[in-house]
């Protein structure tokens, strides 16, 4: 039953980020974290991400702005890997806090359309593009953070998007291997969970997106923006609760177990046993 949820999310996430440029971690994230924790959630969806934003970006590479995305993308990618490095330290709660503000950002963004009229001037977009990139490596979200940065640079719609999924790479790609070297046990443990994400998100980024762009993209953009605030309050609220009831507990990982039944000792017939006491002499002569 879980891994159709995955299934299901992963096919709603990349028709969504298909449309709107971000949200496969926004969704996958709160639901894998349900079963192995914030953290090792992260590194999780990392690799359905890259896979579905490489999909997107095999059919808008010729609009890529290369002067943006060599200006952009190196800090992205700083960023990313500083982001990586972080996580592999920081505790699960803390982690579920930072992302679920980050989902109410994005949502609210969304929501109220806050992208569109947020303006950075072209220095202050390139540090926005490392801070995004930190998020990025940090708790997986990025997205609406880059598109606010991006909007500084006055690209047209086609580019924007195209620079926007490219730069979404590259910081798939300097995040990726911190997250294999930190955490590659747990993301074997969820290789199940991570082959249904990936073909739920490539199967929504070929086939959802037919479907969701006959939906007015205001109504569309809306119901995104709630969805992704419902999200964040719930993930802000389950960060707090595990820190006020376990504040120096240790973040479980949740991540599957199969235990072993013990085998017998092979020795165990041959393990001297306890002798009962032997009878007093005199016991025994009296019984002959």
């Amino acid at each position: 039953m879980f891994d159709l949820l995955v299934a299901a999310a992963a096919a709603l996430a990349g028709s969504i980020a298909a449309v709107v440029g971000f949200g496969i971690g926004s969704l996958l994230t709160p639901l894998l974290a349900l079963r192995f924790g914030t953290k090792l959630a992260v590194a999780i969806v990392s690799v359905p991400h890259f896979v579905g934003t490489a999909v997107r970006f095999t059919t808008m590479w010729r609009h890529v702005d290369r002067r943006v995305l060599i200006r952009f993308g190196v800090l992205s990618a700083a960023g990313g890997l500083g982001g990586a490095l972080l996580n592999a330290r920081a505790g699960s709660p803390a982690l579920t806090i930072v992302f679920g503000l980050l989902l109410l950002f994005a949502g609210a963004s969304t929501l109220f359309g806050l992208t569109e009229t947020m303006r950075f001037g072209r220095k202050t977009a390139s540090l926005a593009g490392a801070v995004s990139g930190l998020f990025g490596g940090l708790v997986g979200n990025q997205g609406g953070i880059r598109s606010a940065a991006l909007l500084g640079f006055d690209i047209e719609k086609e580019s924007f998007v195209a620079t926007a999924t490219a730069i979404g790479l590259v910081v798939d790609g300097a995040r990726m291997p911190v997250y294999l070297a930190t955490q590659a046990h747990g993301m074997w443990q969820a290789r199940i969970e991570i082959v249904v994400a990936i073909g739920g998100v490539v199967a929504g980024t070929f086939l959802g997106v037919k479907v969701l762009r006959r939906i007015p993209e205001r109504w569309f953009r809306r119901a995104v923006g709630l969805l992704i605030v419902v999200l964040g309050a719930y993930m802000l609220i389950r960060g707090v609760t595990q820190v006020t009831r376990h504040p120096h507990a240790p973040s479980p990982t949740n991540v599957r177990v199969r235990t072993k039944l013990a085998a017998p000792c092979p020795n165990a017939s041959k393990a001297p046993q306890p002798s009962s006491p032997s009878a007093p002499s005199w016991s025994r002569s009296a019984a002959a």
